[in-house]
């Protein structure tokens, strides 16, 4: 049976808040997903299949549908000095984004070894 990421949904600006301080504690992945582009459904399907909790449990991992909630993908650019893509996935950690990568850049490997550190 297929383990689906524990994701939590992120729709408001003010979670960005949030989620600044809980990466000051442990991780915090954040992902951006286009519900109109192929190769973001492709890139999200391919890190679903691969996420494994027993590796990654310790980092809350975040969803943000940024076709619906384009104002918080927008403030994410401008509060972690990234440049907006789709799909993107960051990695948050003592309040900032230390890995940005989007398309076909975003690698479940290159993640874990990312966070390992």
């Amino acid at each position: 049976m297929r383990k689906l990421m524990n994701w939590n949904e992120l729709n408001t600006v003010s979670q960005l808040e949030q989620i600044r301080e809980e990466s000051k504690e442990k991780p915090v992945v954040i992902f951006k997903h286009s519900t109109r582009c192929s190769t973001s459904r492709m890139v999200l399907d391919r890190l679903e299949r691969n996420w494994k909790p027993e590796e990654l449990g310790h980092v809350k991992a975040y969803f943000l549908d940024l076709i619906s909630y384009r104002e918080v993908s927008n403030q994410i650019a401008e509060q972690f000095d990234i440049e907006h893509e789709s799909p993107q996935l960051l990695i948050i950690s003592d309040g900032k984004a230390i890995y940005d990568r989007s398309h076909l850049g975003i690698d479940y490997h290159q993640i874990r070894e990312e966070l390992k550190n």
